[in-house]
């Protein structure tokens, strides 16, 4: 299954390092990311900042606030800026619980007090989850599977199972589990790409005018018991981001008159 899908991608993977990642250079490429896939992340959760916001948030820091955003959007955003660059520095880091608890921690560090008083930033919910129309399970047996996840997902790896279908299995349960009382989508998008660094892949984004093709995958793992549609959507999103930076690399680098 999705044969011609990963052959497609890896085709367009060697053009897009040669065409947009090298020529780029490791820090332009880095803070190009980390910025388009912070403002796409947490608007998904319902953050309102706009890329141009999050440039300026990203060079200015926190002594400014853009006209219209709230303060607890700023830090939202600074506290995923934070998660970003520490999941770039621990690609060479287990994957492991203690990674998915910083992350988390980071994710939440400034913000959760404000959202959930009482909540410790990183540790795992003390109450069962629910989200939008959702409600998860019992949280102390959802928990209690999370090492086997992680463990499940090291052993895909390292058998040779293509590391962007990892991630999007890895992925799925993560949420399905849900094991954070806050953060948890940002988390997963995290160390879904902590999956794809470590394999030498480019970042997944999921842009938030996906959401809803987003959720509705993520969902179809509860209600059809199959992760099927959610690996679609991430080969998907990956060869589209690819073939329209290429596109734009390509267009923009042809010669124009400018008389």
């Amino acid at each position: 299954m999705f044969e011609k899908e990963t052959e497609r991608y890896e085709g367009l993977r060697r053009d897009y390092q040669r065409l947009v990642v090298q020529p780029m250079g490791e820090e332009q490429y880095r803070e190009y990311n980390e910025i388009l896939f912070s403002t796409h992340s947490c608007a998904i959760e319902g953050n309102t900042f706009t890329l141009a916001d999050s440039r300026a948030l990203f060079e200015l820091g926190l002594g400014m606030t853009p006209q219209g955003r709230s303060l607890l959007e700023c830090t939202e955003m600074a506290d995923h800026f934070r998660a970003f660059e520490f999941m770039l520095k621990s690609v060479s880091s287990p994957f492991d619980e203690a990674l998915a608890k910083e992350t988390n921690r980071l994710v939440t560090l400034h913000t959760l007090a404000h959202k959930v008083p009482g909540a410790v930033p990183g540790e795992y919910t003390t109450v069962d989850m629910a989200a939008g129309d959702t409600l998860f399970g019992d949280h102390r047996k959802l928990i209690a599977r999370l090492p086997e996840l992680m463990k499940s997902t090291n052993k895909a790896l390292s058998s040779g199972t293509h590391p962007l279908l990892v991630a999007a299995r890895f992925h799925g349960f993560f949420i399905y589990l849900h094991p954070f009382r806050d953060g948890n989508g940002r988390t997963a998008r995290l160390l879904s790409n902590h999956i794809l660094l470590k394999a030498g892949h480019p970042l997944l984004i999921i842009e938030s005018n996906e959401r809803n093709s987003y959720i509705d995958a993520l969902r179809c793992i509860r209600t059809e018991g199959t992760d099927e549609y959610l690996t679609a959507f991430f080969l998907r999103t990956a060869i589209k981001r690819m073939e329209r930076e290429i596109d734009e690399k390509r267009r923009a680098s042809r010669p124009v008159l400018f008389f």
